[in-house]
């Protein structure tokens, strides 16, 4: 895919020129447009021109450049004579593709779901719906994302794609040559969790489904600040460490993530928010020891038939015994194969900042019973 690197002083005046490949291309032009406000997403710019809306996205692995344009235009009515240069993508998206299972529960939850024709990754996919169509037929399973059957993409001749970059991924393979739109969903790349939540303003533009997706999110933004607000405001805040080695590396949120961001605003002491990236940072197991042993709360994410356990992730390595928080017991782990923390976290951080705040500060909310983690038992 082509990328347009953007100098930083430049920005401003080249913006409305900027464009990658992947789908039908617009001419370039100098348009009146106007600018949807955007409270917390930095990766995002919302423009509504005449007879269009312009989405921007901008690379949240080099800032300077952007990583994708999209023209959006109703598929009912024509297109206007000129248009910014970028993807032409028609509206509403009616036989999209769906790649993550996170973007197919959101789009169920737009009152959308119908509009998805296949997905990949069957096996993380927890819609009833999506399911069932996959079983009768109805929705095309075209397999893993990494390495999808084009065979069943080509025959679906879907109006979109819809997946999540990933830093040097080195493209998005031979689904580019399809000419079909790819939406890149790099919600999960913002610096906030707000942030990435606001991106439902984007795909309620793709769906039609904008009334909906605007009062998703107020909602969302509401809970997440009054909640944010009582638990930072408490006078003690608990060291928290996260996850699990994985082969030689042990790989944690950087300080600039929705994760790392989301154990500060729940009232905790994130040890690792002093990396500035806004993904994983590899790490060695030395490294975590040596900044985490005396941490007081441990959560991991793992997905298994059956939950860890103390005496397991210790089988599994003995060193992970020498933390406080596992001499103390204080360990909680997200098991999701059958908790719905990746389909809930990006849209509704709300709900994840709930399961936090009654673990790092369980009297602030006496009634709330865990939802995603659970301690993990002997």
């Amino acid at each position: 895919m082509k990328k347009i690197l953007l100098s930083a002083h430049i920005v401003t005046i080249v913006l409305l020129l900027a464009a990658c490949g992947g789908g039908s291309k617009t001419s370039s032009a100098s348009l009146q447009s106007d600018t949807i406000p955007l409270k917390y997403a930095e990766n995002l710019t919302l423009v509504k021109g005449e007879g269009y809306t312009e989405a921007r996205l901008r690379n949240p692995w080099d800032t300077t450049a952007l990583l994708h344009t999209y023209i959006l235009v109703e598929k009912d009515k024509p297109l206007p004579n000129r248009l910014p240069e970028g993807t032409l993508v028609r509206t509403p998206l009616s036989n999209v593709l769906v790649y993550t299972a996170v973007h197919c529960n959101l789009i169920q939850e737009l009152g959308a779901v119908e509009s998805i024709g296949g997905i990949c990754e069957l096996q993380y996919i927890k819609v009833p719906e999506i399911i069932e169509g996959c079983r009768n037929g109805s929705i095309v399973n075209a397999g893993e994302g990494t390495n999808p059957d084009m065979e069943k993409i080509i025959d679906l001749h879907p109006d979109a794609l819809l997946l999540s970059p990933y830093e040097n991924s080195g493209g998005h393979g031979q689904v580019e040559k399809l000419k079909i739109p790819i939406i890149e969903c790099a919600d999960y790349m913002e610096t906030s969790a707000l942030g990435s939540a606001e991106w439902i303003r984007f795909y309620g533009l793709l769906f039609h489904q904008s009334a909906k997706a605007d009062s998703i999110f107020a909602i969302a933004e509401k809970n997440y600040n009054e909640l944010k607000a009582l638990a930072v405001s408490q006078p003690t805040q608990p060291k928290v460490m996260c996850e699990l080695k994985s082969g030689s590396a042990w790989y944690v949120p950087g300080g600039n993530s929705t994760t790392g961001k989301l154990y500060n605003d729940a009232g905790g002491d994130y040890l690792f928010d002093h990396y500035p990236n806004s993904g994983a940072v590899p790490l060695s197991f030395e490294t975590v020891f040596d900044k985490a042993q005396d941490a007081d709360v441990w959560l991991m994410k793992y997905n298994q038939p059956t939950d860890k356990t103390l005496s397991g992730i210790r089988k599994d390595y003995s060193p992970y015994a020498q933390f406080k928080a596992f001499k103390d017991g204080q360990v909680y782990g997200c098991n999701t194969n059958y908790a719905a923390y990746y389909e809930d976290f990006p849209f509704h951080p709300d709900k994840v900042l709930m399961d936090l705040i009654k673990i790092f500060h369980p009297s602030l909310l006496p009634e709330y019973e865990l939802k995603y983690f659970s301690k993990l038992a002997e």
